[in-house]
C-alpha cells in the first residue's frame, strides 16, 4: 500500500464495502477496497481505503448516507 492512504471502512460484507467505496467515489473522493477475505470461505474483511487528506469528507458522507 501506497504511502498517504488511510482505512475509512471495514465490513465483513462485500457488497457494503463496495457500496460505500462507490457513494465516495461519486462525491470526488477516491476509494480503493482491499479485500481480505480468504477463499473458499469468504472469511475476513474488506476494507475501504482513501486518501488521508480527503478523511473529513468521505466521513461526513459515509455519515451523511447512513453507511
Amino acid at each position: 500500500m501506497e504511502a498517504g492512504w488511510i482505512k475509512i471502512y471495514t465490513s465483513h460484507d462485500f457488497f457494503k464495502s463496495e457500496l460505500v467505496r462507490q457513494v465516495l467515489m461519486e462525491s470526488d473522493v477516491e476509494a480503493i477496497i482491499i479485500n481480505k477475505q480468504g477463499f473458499p470461505y469468504q472469511l475476513g474483511e474488506v476494507e475501504v481505503y482513501i486518501h488521508e487528506g480527503q478523511f473529513q469528507k468521505a466521513l461526513e458522507i459515509i455519515i451523511k448516507n447512513e453507511l
